[in-house]
């Protein structure tokens, strides 16, 4: 596989508090990366000097072959980044908003086919401010795709969502990685990374901890003699939740 992100002795200090403490990962062309890290860890800093947001101290990114200090604007042609809901112009129409970004990247688009991607081409007359958790969530997503990037970065994405809506949303990131992008994610649903990712990191106290696939370090850590207090059953209250009431999106 190729590597997509290479990220070399990455450190970020503000004074003399240390937020990312020589970091080294690679991400590869395709798969859906996790960064994983509890609240402090330094896991959005880290996706911020990737994405050209926030200057780094020292150490080296490339994304893509692109040198991070020398050819930031390559590498924000390459990459869509996911906005907070508060990101958005709330009175605008959605096909309006999608007019706006594409006009920020200089393209012409087809509004309906990114609305049709996310399952909202109903709501392309409503207002941003009108649409429930999951919507605004979708949405988000869509306008990531409107410079056809090669890499998004979701920063929690499903923060909020009931299970119908989460799961949906996790269906639509897995389109979008089987079109050829390349997917990294935050998220502190330790059941949606595993679902999800081809491989994470786990960052604590601003350093990588643990890499790789879900499945290789739940592996390590059986091997060690760990054992879980309790039977895990073989399907999960959410699961009889979305069973019960079915899969399909819903208006709040």
């Amino acid at each position: 596989m190729n590597k997509i992100i290479e990220v070399a002795n990455l450190v970020k200090n503000y004074g003399s508090f240390e937020a990312v403490k020589d970091i080294s990962f690679d991400v590869y062309e395709g798969e859906i990366f996790g960064l994983l890290g509890p609240n402090g860890a330094g896991k959005s800093t880290t996706l911020e000097i990737i994405e050209t947001l926030r200057q780094k101290t020292s150490g080296k990114v490339t994304v893509k072959g692109f040198d991070l200090d020398t050819q930031p604007n390559n590498i924000k042609e390459l990459i869509g980044v996911q906005l907070q809901a508060s990101g958005y112009y709330p009175g605008l129409k959605l096909h309006e908003l999608l007019q706006l970004f594409a006009g920020l990247y200089n393209k012409e688009i087809d509004t309906t086919e990114y609305l049709q991607l996310v399952n909202l081409v109903d709501k392309r007359n409503a207002k941003f401010k009108e649409l429930s958790g999951g919507q605004k969530q979708r949405f988000s997503v869509a306008t990531t795709l409107i410079n056809q990037p090669k890499i998004i970065f979701l920063d929690e994405p499903t923060t909020g969502l009931d299970p119908q809506a989460r799961r949906n949303l996790w269906d639509l990131i897995r389109d979008i990685r089987s079109k050829g992008t390349t997917v990294i994610i935050t998220t502190h649903y330790m059941d949606e990374a595993e679902v999800l990712c081809d491989r994470v990191a786990v960052i604590d106290a601003g350093k990588i901890i643990a890499i790789g696939s879900p499945d290789k370090l739940i592996d390590e850590l059986v091997a060690t003699g760990f054992e879980r207090p309790k039977t895990v059953k073989p399907a999960s209250l959410e699961d009889v939740f979305i069973n019960l009431t079915g899969r399909e999106l819903r208006p709040e």
